[in-house]
């Protein structure tokens, strides 16, 4: 049967940025497609609240409070899924993030942290991760979250969105190195709805304008994102290395304008 092929059964996959949003979302579809999860983030009760729902798909959580800003503390979450499990076959690097900035008043180290936050950190977990599968499965996929931002050129994100192509390149430079036995994708979301786009939900205006430039006409559910990180994960997307999903509503130019004036 070919839903049997989205099955992870007996999987155990680490999930940075789990305690609400797309991370939280991946983690428990994961749990419901028959994987233990690792799941991290800096807020222990959010991640409690995720780790319930796991449960409730009839699988483990092992929860690790920690700031993932930290290369270290995301590189010792790949061993602290061998020893709670005995194995590791998915990485999520989810984890990331930069504020919006005008180009004028965005300095050399607001790049360079946007690079340590979204991409270092990200390398460091799969340096470590890759490592684990091969000693422990021989295999095993790794999924970068990028982002919409990283494709598409919009005003104030110098930082963010350079820091998010780098790491879309990454991806596929890094599938290349660890071919075969190592699948590396990415996703590239769009305008999703999570707590960052709170300001956008709550406002009419503005989501009927984000919407209307959307070429699906709707934001995005964080499950969207969730799907699409099980069909790489799974035996589905066996045959996948090197490529970023691009799931964004269609979009080819930025549908959210920050109120950055002309100069």
């Amino acid at each position: 049967m070919i839903l049997d092929r989205f099955r992870i059964d007996d999987h155990v996959a680490v999930v940075t940025g789990a305690g609400r949003g797309l991370g939280a979302a991946i983690a428990v579809a994961f749990a419901q497609a028959g994987a233990d999860v690792v799941i991290a983030a800096r807020s222990e009760f959010d991640l409690d609240q995720v780790a319930g729902q796991i449960a409730d798909a009839g699988r483990r959580a092992h929860v690790v409070p920690v700031d993932l800003s930290n290369a270290d503390a995301a590189a010792a979450l790949a061993q602290a899924a061998v020893e709670e499990f005995g194995r590791l076959d998915t990485i999520v690097n989810n984890v990331g993030g930069a504020m919006p900035r005008p180009l004028l008043d965005t300095t050399p180290k607001h790049l360079v942290d946007a690079f340590d936050f979204n991409v270092a950190n990200a390398h460091a977990l799969v340096v470590a991760g890759a490592k684990q599968m091969l000693a422990t499965t021989g295999h095993g996929s790794i999924i970068n979250i990028t982002s919409a931002v990283g494709r598409v050129p919009g005003r104030a994100y110098a930082a963010y969105g350079t820091a998010k192509a780098a790491l879309a390149h990454y991806t596929r430079i890094a599938a290349m190195d660890l071919n075969p036995k190592i699948r590396v994708n990415g996703i590239a979301p769009g305008a999703i709805l999570t707590s960052s786009l709170e300001i956008v939900a709550g406002n009419d205006e503005m989501r009927t304008a984000v919407e209307s430039a959307t070429p699906m006409h709707r934001l995005g559910e964080p499950e969207d994102i969730a799907a699409a990180a099980l069909y790489l994960a799974s035996p589905a997307g066996a045959y996948v290395t090197g490529k970023i999903l691009e799931v964004d509503g269609g979009i080819i130019a930025p549908n959210l304008d920050l109120p950055i004036p002309d100069l």
